[in-house]
């Protein structure tokens, strides 16, 4: 079977009872066969063909077996002849008429089933005698071309919506083949120029810049970008396109980068292509991420996710850049996932002195998703290619005629018609060379209906070879072709020539595996228009098919891939039969489950969160549930996970799974404390997770282990979150993981900060960045560097303090870390109090709100809040301190110590400078209570100035002489 876009015709004598009735036979049966034969002759007279006779109706499709690109001009034009035919016979008939997919067989049959079918038998039902219904698909593949008038919607039978009819009043208002062509370039001369223009200022003041082509689909952005390269002498030059896939392959076009450079096909074996890559790369660390990040490698320690690919990335490129000017072309970025459009970002933020110029190629739906792209960064371009003026169309059409002779009427209805598209007036002029029945009086509205005409007008074994290479992608492999074409033996390359002489194809310059020969769709909606003709029985084969030829040619390289074709394959037969297959539904489930898996390890989150609830779909799995959960946490959809890690538990603990039940315990931990605040149900998920987990998962019980010190630390008790975190850092030594080593060793030093023990937590830190260097994890060297300026601070050591807290909000805003960025800026910003600049101190807390706002941890938002109240009391911006003293009051939880005194400290300084002296003094007795008998001796060097200063301000002077004095014995230097 075959889908083909066609349209349908339905033709029916009016009152055939009345003419029977009464008359000679041989009357009747002489009018009626002179009704069917003038009724075929203009179905066939415009290209349509006739499919069967009922009674006293036919019907026709035009489009099958041969497709046209004005189908479904040619059946309206026919029924208006069949309408004057039957006229002249004194009799009378109703036609309907209407265009869309049909099913039809592969055969030369042009039996054909799908809505449009029906659409039109019911739209000739409804037809008055003597009149022609068309549907919408029908009008509006044939506005400009057929005058009509509306006849309203129509209440069909079998129909639940009123469907759209026009009556067709008129239509208005003859070429040979003659080769091929060959198109040139022509205009764009400006944006050529300022291509070359925006490189030469790249090389001169060696600073990145990034250059956006927005354009509609053939209007030229490839084309230009070509052009471009072939004049630009002396760089380097890589490329790579987002695939329209969209899970797991957030990096391909990376992919493609590092593989090109490096010189690695896709079926190097593992090892051969680490030797290339690290050869290429230099040092093992970025080898290995780029390696993750390409599929190269499987993983490495841990999981590094986007801040780290994207730290290896820029190492990448700006090792490239350093020897000669380097332009990175993305094509195709409004496919790309938000991963990739933020490694754009990050590369042109962060490579630094370097030429580097880094060109995107984008259709305008980019903007839908990413409104602000290029926006906010000053060295950025953007330019939309708009169609050709009519006068540069025209030198384009005629340089495609060539010597060729076309009416000017046929050559102006051309150019009207493709409004300047270059690939449309190509298209268009090609199928008027290639047809050789002379019947293209006029062009298409519909790219698509072009592009199917001149499909089928391909040899035999041509359009079959086109349709199976459309479904391996854009750019495919010869070999992959071949392996689905077993049928074609010898014949297949010159097949495959004839679609490259026809410019359907193009060979691509590099292949992804070695010895082979890749070629490209010349334009994506060849590929679309082709693969949508393929019956879904025919596309579930041949993914599979593919699936199976990945496997065995480069199974963990392109295993994303697989994935996708092994789904896609599911889903049709799903479609199909109701089910897929047992055996392919395990299958596709398990490469799924891997896909989402690796897509976890480089924090594509949102890929992950895909892979995965699609492989818990085909094939439910206690493994899979989990992972799939722990995507939707990574994601921050809390609440999501948290539903769903409770059923994983539940289940984990039935099945006696210690692995998953501690994890997703620690999960519900983190869950409950980050968005209730409750730190005694929390307390007990954690404590269930340590008393599940085997003593030899080092991993499983680190994470327990530093969320139970967590809950320790909300409710004040320093003593056994110290304990907790030892242990933890243990563990961390025993799984042989820097990274987390380093995390628990920052978490210590700051238990010891909370209790003033500054000494003791400077080593710890010491410790810990020497961790974060070794682990290679660019966000521990973050953590370590804001725990290094935090220790400053206390300490009154601003310089020192703002030169490691810029290193970190640096790091932080490299890797994309949201909450990280927040910390840092929050920290900052006091610094900034502190040495009096209240502009930058207020503009750093809002920074930092504003980022945690749409976030559920409350403990940093509250403080963030608390800090900007007290700013703003300051400056005596009374009502807006209100404001966000009250907030952070809301936001901060019941059971988190430290937050609830210092919120509480916040209102009442608020409340002290309204006057309202009650509630200011029952507020700073609150706080001191809070954190009475608590370990918590660093918020006292808060409360304890601001409560004595109250008490003096109103001549208390004997009880604030009483808190001066437990100031002066907490910190001596503080009094």
């Amino acid at each position: 079977m075959e889908r083909k876009l066609a349209t349908v015709l339905f033709v029916d004598l009016v009152d055939h009872t009345q003419l029977v009735t009464g008359a000679d036979p041989e009357v009747v049966r002489r009018r009626v066969t002179t009704f069917f034969d003038g009724v075929s002759r203009c179905i066939e007279t415009h290209g349509g063909t006739v499919e069967k006779f009922a009674g006293d109706a036919v019907m026709a499709a035009f489009g099958v077996p041969q497709s046209h690109e004005d189908d479904a001009e040619r059946a309206i034009r026919a029924a208006l002849a069949i309408l004057e035919q039957v006229h002249e016979l004194e009799l009378d008939a109703r036609i309907g008429v209407e265009a869309g997919e049909v099913v039809v067989d592969e055969a030369d049959s042009t039996f054909a089933t799908g809505e449009a079918v029906n659409v039109a038998a019911r739209l000739q039902q409804a037809a008055r005698p003597g009149e022609i219904l068309i549907g919408e698909a029908a009008h509006r593949l044939t506005r400009g071309a057929i005058e009509v008038e509306s006849a309203g919607p129509l209440e069909l039978r079998g129909f639940r919506d009123p469907i759209a009819a026009f009556r067709p009043l008129s239509a208005h208002g003859g070429v040979h083949r003659l080769g091929t062509i060959a198109a040139p370039f022509i205009g764009r001369e400006a944006e050529l120029d300022l291509l070359h223009n925006t490189l030469q200022r790249t090389i001169r003041d060696r600073r990145p810049h990034v250059f956006t082509v927005y354009g509609e689909p053939g209007v030229g952005k490839s084309r230009l970008v070509r052009e471009f390269l072939a004049g630009a002498e002396g760089i380097t030059t890589l490329a790579g396109r987002a695939l329209p896939y969209g899970e797991g392959v957030t990096y391909w076009p990376l992919a493609e980068m590092v593989k090109s450079a490096a010189g690695i096909t896709d079926d190097d074996p593992i090892e051969t292509a680490r030797e290339k890559l690290l050869e290429c790369c230099g040092e093992e660390a970025i080898a290995e991420l780029l390696g993750l990040a390409s599929g190269v490698l499987e993983s490495v320690e841990g999981e590094r996710g986007q801040p780290e690919i994207a730290w290896a990335a820029r190492e990448f490129v700006d090792e490239l850049a350093d020897v000669q000017p380097l332009v990175l072309v993305f094509e195709d970025i409004h496919w790309a996932e938000e991963p990739l459009l933020e490694l754009i970002d990050h590369l042109a933020q962060w490579v630094r002195e370097r030429s580097l110029l880094i060109l995107c190629l984008a259709r305008p739906e980019l903007l839908d998703v990413r409104p602000g792209w290029g926006g906010g960064r000053v060295r950025s371009t953007a330019i939309e290619l708009e169609p050709l003026p009519r006068d540069e169309s025209e030198q384009l059409a005629d340089a495609l005629l060539q010597d060729a002779e076309l009416p000017a009427a046929a050559r102006a209805h051309l150019l009207d018609t493709s409004e300047g598209n270059p690939l449309y007036v190509e298209e268009t002029v090609r199928m008027v060379l290639e047809s050789g029945d002379g019947a293209h009086d006029r062009i298409p509205d519909t790219l698509q209906a072009l592009i199917a005409a001149r499909i089928d007008r391909l040899p035999g074994s041509s359009k079959i070879l086109l349709q199976r290479a459309s479904v391996l992608g854009r750019v495919f492999a010869g070999s992959a072709l071949a392996d689905l074409s077993p049928d074609f033996g010898d014949d297949l390359e010159d097949a495959l020539d004839d679609l490259l002489v026809r410019d359907l194809l193009t060979r691509e310059t590099r292949s992804g595996f070695s010895g082979d020969i890749a070629y490209r769709f010349k334009h994506v909606l060849i590929r679309e228009v082709a693969y949508s003709a393929l019956s879904k029985s025919s596309r579930a084969e041949y993914h599979q098919k593919f699936a199976e030829w990945l496997r065995v040619r480069a199974d963990k390289e392109l295993l994303e891939i697989r994935a996708y074709h092994l789904d896609h394959a599911t889903q049709l037969l799903a479609e199909l039969d109701g089910r897929p297959p047992l055996e392919l539904a395990q299958t596709a489930a398990h490469v799924l489950e891997v896909a989402g898996k690796r897509a976890l390890s480089r924090e594509a989150s949102q890929s992950a969160r895909k892979l995965l609830l699609r492989a818990v779909e085909l094939e439910p799995t206690l493994e899979r549930r989990y992972n799939a959960a722990r995507a939707a946490w990574k994601l921050g959809d809390l609440a999501t996970a948290a539903g769903e890690m409770s059923s994983v538990a539940d289940e984990a603990e039935q099945e006696g799974n210690h692995r998953i039940h501690g994890r997703a315990l620690t999960a519900l931990a983190d869950a409950t404390i980050s968005r209730e605040g409750d730190v005694q149900r929390a307390t007990q998920y954690a404590d269930q997770a340590l008393a599940v987990l085997d003593p030899d998962d080092f991993v499983g019980r680190f994470g327990a282990l530093d969320t139970r010190s967590l809950t320790a630390c909300y409710a004040g008790n320093l003593s056994l979150a110290q304990e907790y975190e030892t242990e933890a850092v243990d563990v961390a030594r025993k799984a042989e993981r820097k990274d987390l080593e380093s995390k628990a060793v920052l978490e210590l030093a700051a238990i010891h900060m909370s209790r003033l023990e500054e000494d003791k937590a400077e080593p710890l830190i010491a410790r810990a960045c020497e961790l974060a260097e070794a682990s290679g994890s660019i966000l521990a060297r973050a953590e370590a560097a804001r725990a290094k300026g935090e220790l400053h601070r206390l300490r009154n050591e601003y310089d020192e303090a703002e030169e490691w807290l810029s290193k970190a909000l640096d790091l932080f805003t490299e890797t994309g870390s949201k909450w990280g960025i927040a910390h840092t800026s929050k920290v900052l910003g006091r610094v900034a109090s502190s040495t009096g600049d209240a502009h930058r101190a207020e503009k750093l807390f809002r920074e930092s709100i504003r980022l945690l706002a749409p976030m559920q941890e409350r403990g940093t938002l509250c403080e963030s809040q608390r800090l900007l109240a007290q700013l703003l009391l300051a400056e005596g911006r009374v009502d807006e301190a209100e404001k966000f003293a009250l907030a952070a009051r809301e936001t901060v939880s019941a059971e988190d110590v430290t937050s609830r005194a210092t919120t509480r400290l916040a209102l009442a300084e608020v409340r002290a400078a309204q006057g309202r002296d009650d509630e200011a003094e029952s507020l700073f007795r609150e706080a001191l209570d809070i954190v009475r008998g608590t370990e918590q001796c660093r918020i006292d060097l808060e409360l304890l100035p601001s409560y004595a200063q109250f008490l003096r301000d109103r001549g208390r002077d004997d009880d604030a002489a009483e808190f001066e004095a437990r100031l002066a014995e907490r910190a001596p230097s503080a009094a």
